[in-house]
């Protein structure tokens, strides 16, 4: 065989020179691509080095999740444009083509969704993170969503009607949501908890009745260290059904508290008592005093009450503050001769005459 009846033999309708185009494209194209890339990732991690944005960042991460066997394909089918093939064998290289790009858009939007998630758990400060678990959460449906989604467009392409699917999908999801509420119920209740963030991991609650530190944040349920150590397990759907005190967010503590003294303490004693608790407070650090006030005649006792604020959220040194309190006022009322107040009652008898 020479070299002319070479070039006039055909295969699948077109002669040697015309596959021989058709693979120096498709070679000239997947060159482009592959130089094209390395060159972007290139040009951004430079740019990303002197700036403070992660746009740049993101680029190279979705850049970098170019697959090379999608560029292939690519490639491929751009070389079959200068090609005359049967119908058949046209619409498969164009149904392949069409995937890989439906399945490059697909990696391209799980590196934003990969990106995003990590860069958001990375910002937070190890005191505030919640659960690593509930994130997770977050990125598995929002993958779920992306590949469904891409998954029907790429069928719908190579020809398979999706109508019938996504009816049969949704008639099957509505039967396991029904099946499964509950656990779903928790799912969305713990990324209402990650988005909405009415506590945080390390804060301290008040759920009802019960109160703790707040440890895990997980998918189905919170896990809650109480004060004398056991673990408490809330579900999440209870929980942000319930009115949840968060004391980590006060930011200064209000205390109100009383004292009583006898009622042989004369009228001069009574009016500056005032003045000796304002005192006490106001020398104290971390305290700011609001008011005292002579508040009533009790049944046994002459009835104060003392309001100030600590400025801080920390029990320990609110306990602390407190106590001083407490001690300086029995050392003030001792040197007064004011004498503290206790349940009494005082008999009168009347002796009659005979």
């Amino acid at each position: 065989m020479n070299f002319e009846t070479a070039l006039q033999m055909k295969l699948l309708g077109n002669q040697l020179p015309k596959w021989l185009v058709a693979a120096l494209v498709a070679i000239l194209v997947y060159f482009i691509l592959i130089s094209a890339r390395r060159l972007l990732i290139k040009y951004l991690k430079v740019i990303s080095s002197s700036t403070e944005t992660d746009l740049d960042d993101l680029a190279v991460e979705i850049i970098g999740r170019t697959w090379k066997m999608n560029m292939m394909v690519i490639a491929v089918f751009a070389g079959s444009l200068f090609l005359t093939l049967p119908q058949k064998l046209e619409f498969l290289l164009g149904s392949l083509a069409s995937v890989a790009l439906f399945l490059q858009f697909g990696l391209w939007g799980n590196g934003i969704i990969v990106y995003l998630i990590t860069r958001k758990s990375k910002k937070e400060d190890e005191t505030e993170k919640i659960s690593l678990a509930a994130y997770s959460a977050i990125s598995w449906i929002a993958k779920a969503v992306l590949w469904s989604f891409v998954a029907l467009l790429a069928l719908n392409n190579l020809g398979i009607e999706v109508t019938a699917l996504v009816a049969g999908l949704g008639i099957s999801g509505i039967a396991v949501a029904l099946a499964v509420q509950n656990i779903l119920g928790d799912l969305f209740a713990s990324l209402s908890i990650v988005l909405d963030r009415p506590f945080e991991v390390g804060d301290f609650i008040i759920v009802g009745d019960l109160s703790g530190v707040v440890q895990h944040v997980g998918i189905k349920t919170t896990r809650v260290t109480s004060l004398s150590g056991e673990q408490i397990v809330f579900s999440n759907t209870d929980l942000l059904g319930s009115r949840v005190r968060n004391y980590r967010r006060m930011k200064e503590r209000r205390v109100v508290f009383g004292l009583g003294v006898t009622y042989q303490t004369t009228s001069d004693q009574v009016e500056v008592i005032p003045g000796i608790i304002r005192e006490i407070v106001e020398a104290l650090e971390m305290t700011r005093f609001d008011r005292t006030h002579f508040k009533r005649f009790g049944d046994s006792s002459l009835d104060f009450e003392v309001v100030y604020y600590v400025l801080d959220r920390d029990y320990a040194l609110y306990m602390d503050i407190q106590q001083q309190i407490n001690l300086e006022i029995m050392k003030q009322f001792e040197t007064a001769g004011i004498e503290f107040a206790y349940p009494t009652q005082t008999l009168f008898v009347q002796k009659e005459s005979v």
